[in-house]
């Protein structure tokens, strides 16, 4: 799957020369925590809502209202903002998109094409991608089978039992030595005992209803 199917399109943006305060009633306002910068067109910056939370006064501050509202007022976003902004484009797989999130520590991912913004990916679509690949809001069963990590063909004939009953799966996952397979149907007896006689052990069973 890659990013441009997950990816929100013309996401709000600010310029170099918006203030705190206006950024700051953008994103309440838009219910979202951080925001690409646009200037002519081109992405020169990237503010979140923690950056902004950190620069402004806190409660305890000796400033008077009339200075912290003129303090929000006049600091410029190019002041405060991520210059050096990690990127990805719409033809990259989602997989790569949440590996670069880990590893620079980071929420959201500008996409750029031909150097102009065209959505922005955060780490709420990735978990809602990673939920839609494993199906877990699907009606049907899961069923956790252990198997032999080494030995091949093991898939191939898991899939060809669980076709022989006429149930179809939905999705698959193989981690080491064991295999989640989600079935379309919520009694998943049959399966499970066509499973046994074959000499899988099944180690965990869950119904959606």
């Amino acid at each position: 799957m890659y990013v441009k199917a997950r990816m929100t399109t013309n996401p709000f943006t600010v310029t170099p020369e918006a203030t705190i305060a206006d950024t700051l009633e953008l994103m309440r306002s838009k219910n979202i925590r951080r925001v690409p910068v646009i200037k002519n067109e081109k992405l020169v910056g990237i503010i979140t809502e923690k950056k902004l939370l950190e620069i402004s006064p806190s409660p305890a501050t000796s400033l008077s209202i009339f200075e912290i509202n003129y303090l929000l007022s006049k600091t410029k976003i190019s002041e405060l903002m991520t210059k050096d902004v990690i990127t990805v484009t719409p033809d990259t797989l989602v997989e790569i998109a949440a590996t670069k999130m880990k590893e620079y520590d980071i929420g959201a991912i500008p996409v750029v094409e031909n150097g102009k913004l065209v959505g922005i990916i955060t780490e709420s679509d990735i978990f809602e991608t990673f939920i839609e690949i494993m199906g877990f809001q699907d009606t049907g069963s899961r069923i956790d089978i252990k198997a032999e990590e080494d030995r091949p063909g093991i898939l191939a004939e898991v899939a060809a039992i669980i076709a022989g009953m006429n149930v179809n799966i939905t999705h698959l996952t193989l981690y080491h030595d064991e295999i989640t397979i989600r079935i379309n149907t919520i009694n998943p007896d049959p399966v499970i005992h066509g499973l046994q006689e074959k000499g899988y052990k099944v180690v965990a069973i869950y119904v959606n209803q």
